[in-house]
Order: C-alpha cells, then structure tokens, then sequence
C-alpha cells in the first residue's frame, strides 16, 4: 500500500471540506432516510420492460445480503462480484460494501481468454469466493471446473439463499481509509492489477464529478456501461446514488446489438447526464437511420461524456451535426480524461460549453514539442480533456528526468489528490504511484503512463507512454496511424485496428493490423477477385499513412472480423496484438509486406 505522507494532512482537510460522510455506508444511509421512497435504478430489458428499485429496498436488501456475509465470516475478504448487468449486480456489490467485504467486480468469462483474466485475478486478489446468480453458475461453472481445479472456489449463488432479515446486520469497522473495492485494471498495456480504491478515494471522486457536471439530486442518469468497469460502476451506479439521484441501466449487450436504444431512453426517461467511450457516438452516426432520428428527443441531454478513449474530432463533428434535429446540443458534449488508478475522473470541461478544439503541428508533435497552428494536412486536432477540479493537482513530468515539463513539451501526465488510490493489491508493482518530480516537495504522483500537455491551463492528450512507436527518432501515436487507416477505405472496421513497432534488420519498422468489415469481404468471389480487393484496401491504407505521417509502413495484415485482441472493455491490446503478429496467430485474410 502507498501512503501519501508527504501531504496526508492537505487530503484529509481537503477531504473535510467536500464531504460529511465518513464513508459510502454513511451516505447511503443518509440518503435512504432522506428519499426512502424515490426511485435509485431502473433497469431496462429490451425496449420496454423495466425494473425499479427505491432508495429504502436498496439499502434493505444490500443489509440482508450484508448480514448473511456477516454470519459467514467473510467481512475483511476479497470477493468477486460475477453477475450479469442489473439491479442485482449493484445489491450484490452494495452488499459487500455493508459487510465490509471487499468486492472485486468482474467480467462472467464466455470465452476461453476471458477465463485466463478471471483466473490471473483470482490468484491476485488471494481469494476463491465468487458471488453469483444460480442462472450463471449453471452457465460457466464448467469453465471453472477444468481451469481452477485447485483454487477450491467457494461459490455465494444469493438468489437461492434464506437471507438473513436487514436488521442483523451490524456496522462494519470501516472508515475512509478501508479499500472498498478493487477495480482491476483493463490489461491494455500489460496484466491487470486490482487497484485498492478507498471509501475516501469514492467520495473524493464523486465530488469532483458532481462539480465538473453541474449534477444535483435532481440529475438522471443513464447508462449501458459494463458494471465491471469503472466508467460503468462509478460513473453509472455510484454517483447517482452519492447525488440522490435516479439510475437508470440498460445492458451493453442491448446497446450494441441496437444502438438506437441508449438514444431511444435518453429521450424516453429525460436523462439529464449519459455518455460511453468515443467509439459509441461512431456507431449512433453509422447505426441510426434518418427515419429513427424522428423519433429521438435529446434536448434534455445536458452532459454527453465521451472518455476512456481518444477523444476524436471527427466524431464530435459528426454525431452534432447528425443529431442537431433530435435536440442535441453541440455544448453538451463533454470530453473528459480518467483512469482506475485515480478511482476514475481526472480532468474535464465545463459542462454547457462548447468543447474545446485546437489544431497543433503534426511535425512538432513528433518531436515532442507543441506548436499551435492552424488547420491543415501538416496538423493534428486534438480534443481538449479540461481542467483538475477540487484540490487534485496534474503535472506533465519528464519520464525521464522527472522534472517539470514547459507549456510547450509532451510530458507524462502525474496525478496527486485525495481520489488517487493506495495502490495496486498482490504482486502488482506500486512505483507508478511514488512519483517524485526532481527539485519539488515530497509530494507523491501518481504516474498515469499517459502523455499529454497543458496549454493555456487546458489538458491534452497525445497517447500512452508504453504505445508509442519511435522511428527513427520521431514519436508517433498508434492511435493516429490507427485513425488514418480506419478512414482510408469503408472495408476497414472502426476501433479495429492496432499499430506496432517490430524491429528487424536492426531497425524500428511499422506494422498496421486492421480487421475487415464482413459485409466488405467477398463471399462468392474467385480468388483473383478477392485479391483485387485485398490490394485495393492494403494501396489506399498505404498511401493514406505515406501521406499523413510520412511513414512507409513495413506490413500491413488484413484479419478475420473480430479476432483482434482487445480487454475485456474494448481497448486495443496492441502489445497482444504485436505478440499474435511475431508468433504468426493473427487470423489474417491478406498481408502486404515491403521487403
């Protein structure tokens, strides 16, 4: 565990000032006395089934799902939370909250890789006791069976228990400082680690997002973000409940087989606050016709969040125009930047403004210096991440001096406030959090291993550290590569694609891997046409990569849709990516390679 001593004394007061609850019980608590019967969550099913629940039988199952975790003497343990999205996820994770067990929510394995994680994260968090639906344990236990064995998992089916009544329960001896939950990372640069988020670090953090939305007990949010994550969970289920406000939850699943959902229920419930990753706002434009758009009002959309993601340009342009007739508000979009390791939100705009848009030169990125310029082919937009909120502090560090960056320097971006977490649990390594910055106070950082920079008191972001692809001296960003080969040909799937490094012949050389559209690929065509195909797109990926970054791409790898690795939120594992493409594992349809 980290300890920040060096300003402990600046947290707590800081912590004080901004809240009254000692921790998330207490709020909860006080919020069930204030409004017993308004409505915490709705779940949607579908289109038009709905499930509610009131502040008063939330807290009242959440204790009886407590006292029986109680009587089972798990208080102080590590439990994974496996449950499909929906109210009884959020009592089962409430639950653990009560008893003062600490929750590791979790992703139900469906495929053979997501069993690996789940078994990498049981060894980690030290425990065998998962939390489950009698429904779900008949689905997956056989998985289990066969990869853990030895782990002699203890598996908590609540639906088919005689709980305990709620007035059993007893408070835990728990205060700010005691990890509520652990929130393990998505694994896009290496192993997930369970991250020690506190009852401190939650409160701290819901805070800062009720400042930066403008949100009050009257908000309403909505949300289809996976409960496991911590978008999802804080953002969607935690920060209703810090406002006294209403939740309302609908399945990714839902979302994403029909994106005309998530838009339909904002209309359909007046959600005040919604938001998703970049790539959401992508599908809506693609997915939801002009008819569909008749039947959609989004003016009571006030904040449109769009993060764990770059923030694109592109799709802001896109998506406000597409939607301009629905109601929705260019200054409702609300781009913002955050990670697990900070419990989740670092920095963003101010709500009911327009976001901010600068174009910066392409060439000085590269080099690491920022020089603002107008639009260009020689420029690179980038979307503004806002400012800190509250008393957190961001720095853009030199990675390897560790000293202060100047304005016009890429940097990593360091993190130090009261909603930093303790650190990661087991074996993860807790450097990231034991920033020093040279010639400074003892003040610790947290090492966010994003780059970035500040101009004119606004953050930007530029990439992750351990992502980026140095040729021949020049940085480069996947992520920008990754944009101009989705855009070079319609074949090629949006979010689907990754750039890497390799060397060979003792040289930095790019390699582009991207996943084909299915309707785009050739079901019943000769070989020699799908192959005027394949050439086609490989030409125009590489053209479009010459010309926007001046970079002669070594190899280029169609592959099979949906076989690209990604975490279990849909970040790229471009590193997984990389591996798969050195042992010859890519599912590839054609590959073009410059000898």
């Amino acid at each position: 565990m980290i300890n920040f001593e060096g300003n402990k004394e600046m947290l707590q007061t800081s912590l004080n000032k901004n809240s009254t609850h000692s921790s998330l019980i207490d709020l909860l608590n006080n919020n069930a006395k204030k409004h017993p019967h308004k409505i915490a969550f709705k779940y949607l099913i579908g289109e038009e089934d709905e499930i509610f629940l009131s502040y008063k039988q939330l807290v009242v199952d959440s204790k009886r799902i407590a006292a029986y975790l109680q009587n089972k003497g798990f208080p102080g343990k590590q439990a994974l939370i496996m449950y499909p999205p929906g109210v009884e996820y959020v009592k089962a994770f409430l639950g653990c909250l009560y008893a003062g067990v600490i929750a590791v929510p979790v992703y139900p394995p469906t495929l053979s890789r997501n069993m690996d994680r789940i078994k990498s994260i049981l060894v980690d968090a030290s425990t065998n006791i998962i939390f489950t639906t009698s429904q779900l344990h008949s689905k997956i236990v056989k998985h289990f069976s066969e990869e853990t064995a030895s782990m002699d998992i203890k598996w908590i089916c609540i639906d088919e228990l005689i709980l305990p009544q709620a007035d059993q329960w007893t408070l835990p001896n728990v205060n700010g400082e005691s990890i509520a939950f652990l929130q393990y990372t998505s694994g896009s640069t290496s192993q997930p680690k369970g991250v020690m988020v506190t009852h401190q670090n939650i409160l701290y953090n819901e805070e800062m997002i009720k400042k930066a939305f403008n949100n009050n007990e009257n908000t309403i949010v909505l949300g289809w973000l996976p409960l496991y994550h911590d978008m999802g969970l804080i953002g969607n289920v935690l920060q209703p409940l810090f406002l006294g406000g209403t939740s309302i939850l609908m399945s990714p699943m839902d979302f994403l087989q029909k994106p005309l959902r998530w838009l339909q229920a904002i209309s359909k419930y007046k959600a005040t606050v919604s938001g998703a990753p970049n790539f959401a706002y992508e599908l809506c434009v693609k997915k939801i016709t002009d008819e569909q758009k008749t039947l959609i009002d989004l003016s009571s959309w006030k904040v449109a969040y769009n993060g764990a993601e770059p923030v694109r340009y592109e799709t802001l342009k896109k998506f406000a125009e597409a939607f301009k007739n629905c109601g929705f508000k260019e200054e409702s979009f609300y781009p913002c930047y955050g990670m697990a390791e900070a419990t989740l939100f670092i920095s963003g705009g101010e709500s009911n403004k327009k976001p901010i848009i600068k174009h910066f030169d392409s060439q000085a990125l590269r080099d690491n210096k920022v020089q603002e310029t107008s639009e260009s082919n020689k420029s690179t937009a980038l979307v503004s991440c806002g400012t800190t909120y509250l008393e957190q502090d961001i720095k853009i560090v030199n990675p390897n001096t560790y000293h202060i960056c100047s304005e016009n320097e890429i940097g990593e971006i360091w993190v130090n406030g009261v909603n930093v977490a303790k650190g990661y649990f087991g074996t993860g390594d807790n450097a990231s959090f034991s920033g020093l910055i040279s010639n400074e106070s003892a003040d610790k950082y947290l090492k966010t291993g994003d780059l970035g920079f500040i101009n004119n008191g606004q953050l930007y972001i530029t990439g992750r550290l351990k992502d980026v692809i140095i040729l021949r001296g020049k940085n480069y960003y996947p992520q920008d590569i990754e944009l101009t080969t989705e855009k070079a040909h319609i074949g090629i799937r949006n979010g689907c694609s990754a750039s890497f490094s390799i060397t060979e012949e003792n040289e930095e050389k790019l390699v582009i891997v991207a996943e084909v559209e299915r309707a785009y690929r050739p079901r019943e065509s000769s070989h020699q046409n799908e192959k005027s195909d394949a050439n086609n797109v490989l030409t125009r990926i590489r053209q479009k990569v010459m010309e926007e970054h001046g970079i002669q791409p070594y190899c280029i790898c169609l592959i099979k849709t949906g076989t690209i690795p990604k975490t279990s939120s849909g970040k790229i594992q471009r590193n997984a990516c990389k591996q798969e493409f050195l042992n010859n594992e890519l599912v590839i349809w054609h590959i073009d390679k410059k000898e």
